[in-house]
């Protein structure tokens, strides 16, 4: 190959590269605005933190990466959308507030591992619970119902709604709060208004637990409605 020929082979290829250089420009300068999946990612994952800071047992958090391309942002807002559960499979939401703004949904899955309350053995139904009903259990409370019962301190005098098989979680919907009222017994009225605050008392009209509504008849034969509490008394709110 002469010398002549080797110039322009050079020649050539410098002209080929820095063609190519320009065309990798535009792509970088593309890139840099857009926003890192991973930083997004990372946000979300200590929003949840946070929030799950107050759950018992082992928490572990994982957060899907965002699937769309996004601005390039630097401050971020975290939430969860409203109907979102607290642990097992959920939603966090993530806003950019500058300098754009969008909003991106992210499927997480949080994992509690903890325990809970479980039947010792097969219950029937209106059974009042005591110590020896109950067991514990160990697993992952996010892939159990919302209303699984983790502390068993204050279940004693709650009946079952319906019969129960050994070893199932109980969940405050299986069971009923202790009666505080019962039907044909005095009631305590606690009349309650602007400015005043009036005792009396009168006759429960039916059983009712703490919380629930109740009729009470009164010395007077009027009848009035309101909240039962512990000690057989039903505070009325005028």
């Amino acid at each position: 190959m002469t010398f002549k020929r080797i110039r322009a082979l050079a020649s050539r290829l410098g002209t080929g590269l820095a063609f190519m250089a320009g065309l990798a420009l535009p792509a970088v300068a593309i890139a840099a605005d857009r926003q890192d999946p991973g930083a997004i990612q990372a946000y979300a994952g200590q929003f949840l933190k946070k929030q799950t800071a107050g759950l018992p047992g082992k928490v572990t958090i994982e957060v899907a990466a965002p699937r769309a391309a996004l601005p390039v942002c630097s401050v971020f807002d975290a939430f969860q959308p409203t109907g979102s559960r607290g642990m097992g499979k959920t939603t966090v939401g993530v806003r950019c507030l500058a300098p754009s703004r969008w909003t991106v949904y992210l499927a997480a899955q949080i994992r509690v591992i903890g325990s809970y309350v479980v039947t010792r053995e097969a219950l029937p139904a209106n059974h009042v619970l005591d110590a020896a009903d109950l067991a514990w259990r160990e697993g992952d409370l996010g892939s159990l119902p919302v209303d699984v019962i983790t502390n068993a301190d204050d279940l004693k005098g709650y009946r079952t709604v319906s019969g129960l098989a050994a070893g199932a979680p109980l969940r405050h919907a299986l069971l009923r709060a202790p009666l505080v009222v019962q039907q044909g017994q005095t009631a305590r009225l606690v009349l309650n208004g602007p400015g005043f605050s009036i005792q009396s008392e009168g006759q429960a009209l039916a059983n009712a637990s703490r919380g629930d509504r109740v009729r009470v008849k009164t010395p007077s034969g009027g009848v009035v409605s309101g909240v039962a509490q512990d000690g057989q008394q039903v505070v009325v709110v005028f």
